[in-house]
């Protein structure tokens, strides 16, 4: 009997203190601590998984079939913003910013959320039972592959999160070693005009790429933050040498023309170097705005915009470690 008694206690005893996501972690399979410091616990690799932004879900792709998703945004079916549309057709669930009530209702085993957007959400879900990891709203390669690796483990899946992350690794040393041979004198200028007015500063993940891809960020030179708005005397001031101009047109329901014709069609604006030369791009926006592993092909289609053929690549570009 006091075999048994003692034998019971260190069962129910010695509970773990630490802040976690669940009461009771017994039987758990595996933990992970995420961006807030939250403990997860797991008790199987996930089958269910939801995230709630293009980025996450984009990486989770890299990681696992489509069928261990059980939706994914809504834009990853606009191939204007999305680089993985063959991928997330064989996901059957769509979201935009789905409530709590409406995430529960998909049962999902797993809830990927980037620190960025509405976190309110968390700790309801997490009441109701349902694994919630946090992760960064990444802005540049280091923040991404750090990303890369806690989604891996979350998913159960370290190995290829590792696997990914190499890819990246390689495929930037591929471009940077072009990129690099490029004299000082002989970079361009380029100024993002996007539809988010206050993207493209320093500190956002376009800064980042474009001092891989070789050219240099009108905006972050100019002194202009990430979340600042770029007025047109600043651009003027500016010159760049090349303008980057928005495609995106909401399946067609946008007039992204009108917008560009803000900026192409003011007298003030005729002096700029990019518009006098012809020089205005438009970039795959499934590639620049891209903050997953698939980052590094953001950073190839910025120097195939600037600086030409010698790096152009494909649409539909897409770094995995699935089946391998």
């Amino acid at each position: 009997m006091i075999f048994v008694l003692v034998f019971m206690f260190l069962l129910s005893g010695c509970k773990d203190v630490r802040k976690t996501s669940s009461a009771d972690t017994a039987g758990t399979a595996y933990e992970v601590t995420d961006v807030q410091g939250t403990i997860v616990s797991l008790p199987r690799k996930p089958h269910r998984i939801l995230t709630l932004s293009m980025s996450t879900d984009e990486v989770v792709l890299g990681l696992v079939p489509p069928d261990h998703m059980v939706a994914v945004n809504s834009l990853l079916d606009d191939p204007v913003s999305s680089n993985v549309v063959p991928l997330a057709k064989e996901v059957e669930g769509r979201v935009t910013d789905p409530t709590v009530e409406e995430i529960a209702a998909m049962q999902p085993d797993l809830v990927i959320v980037p620190d960025w957007g509405d976190i309110t959400r968390v700790a309801s879900l997490r009441d109701l039972g349902i694994p919630v990891v946090v992760c960064k709203g990444a802005r540049n390669l280091e923040e991404i592959e750090a990303t890369v690796r806690l989604i891996a483990q979350a998913v159960g899946e370290p190995e290829r999160g590792e696997k990914l992350v190499r890819k990246m690794d390689d495929k930037l040393a591929a471009i940077t070693e072009q990129t690099s041979k490029i004299p000082e004198n002989e970079k361009k200028t380029v100024v993002l005009i996007s539809l988010m007015s206050t993207y493209g500063g320093s500190g956002s993940s376009f800064d980042d790429a474009c001092k891989y891809a070789g050219v240099i960020n009108g905006r972050a030179q100019a002194g202009i933050r990430d979340g600042q708005a770029m007025s047109k005397e600043q651009l003027v001031a500016i010159n760049p040498d090349v303008l980057f101009l928005p495609t995106y047109n909401d399946h067609g329901s946008y007039d992204v023309a009108s917008f560009r014709s803000q900026y192409l069609d003011d007298p003030s604006l005729q002096t700029i170097r990019a518009i006098q030369g012809g020089r205005l791009e438009e970039p795959d926006e499934a590639y620049i705005y891209n903050c997953s592993q698939d980052f590094v092909f953001g950073v190839q289609e910025i120097a195939y915009r600037v600086y030409g053929d010698a790096f152009r690549q494909e649409a539909g570009e897409h770094l995995s470690a699935v089946d391998e």
